[in-house]
């Protein structure tokens, strides 16, 4: 029978030292986020409600991979890095899809000196070819071919409509944390601006301007 010693309590105490470390950083690391989501979450909607619905699940960004128009294949998860608004409808983008598309654009825009902090995304869910005539418009936004399978995976719609009726927020972690209404048009659209300042207002202590572009 093998008799195995016991450690020292000079031992004990320095790997627990060393698990309290770690855990000091982790908590050092995380602590911005932390606190830029309860002043969202916890103290400034006891002020005002947002226009948008929070998400408390919060589903993270799919490991999947997306097509560029051109057709090369990146990893959706290159989009991580910045805070996105993110809409998808068929390629060949009719009426609605071309005003929501419009709407994003211009959402980003107001933001002012903040608008680099946000890209707007258009997901493709099939294979259609988009049409000529809204490329021009089409030259600030991050646009990506992606199965609906795999959309509706991440983001969901509320009850009673389809994805493509929605604007979606998602954090730079990769967090879808906000769907807008599907009402949203030019008349409302101010109330999902003031929603975009003030995220962007909570998480300026830690978050940046900046990430890998996604390239043609």
């Amino acid at each position: 029978m093998t008799v195995h010693s016991l450690p020292s309590p000079g031992q004990s105490s320095a790997r627990s030292g060393g698990r309290w470390k770690m855990l000091a950083v982790l908590a050092v690391c995380a602590a911005p986020v932390v606190a830029s989501y309860f002043t969202y979450y916890v103290l400034r909607p006891t002020q005002q409600r947002s226009f948008g619905e929070l998400i408390a699940e919060q589903p993270v960004l799919p490991e999947v991979q997306a097509q560029t128009l051109d057709g090369r294949a990146v990893p959706l998860s290159q989009l991580k890095g910045q805070w996105l608004l993110v809409s998808t409808a068929s390629g060949d983008c009719g009426e609605r899809c071309e005003s929501r598309l419009y709407l994003q654009r211009q959402l980003r825009e107001t933001l002012g000196k903040e608008k680099d902090r946000l890209d707007w995304v258009w997901l493709i869910k099939d294979e259609q070819p988009v049409p000529d005539r809204i490329e021009p418009g089409l030259t600030q936004a991050t646009v990506l071919r992606l199965p609906q399978a795999s959309i509706a995976q991440w983001l969901k719609p509320a009850e009673g409509h389809a994805l493509e009726d929605h604007l979606y927020v998602v954090d730079p972690q990769g967090h879808w944390m906000m769907r807008f209404p599907a009402d949203l048009d030019q008349a409302n659209a101010g109330k999902a601006k003031r929603d975009l300042e003030r995220l962007l207002r909570a998480s300026s202590s830690w978050d940046e301007a900046g990430r890998p572009e996604i390239k043609p």
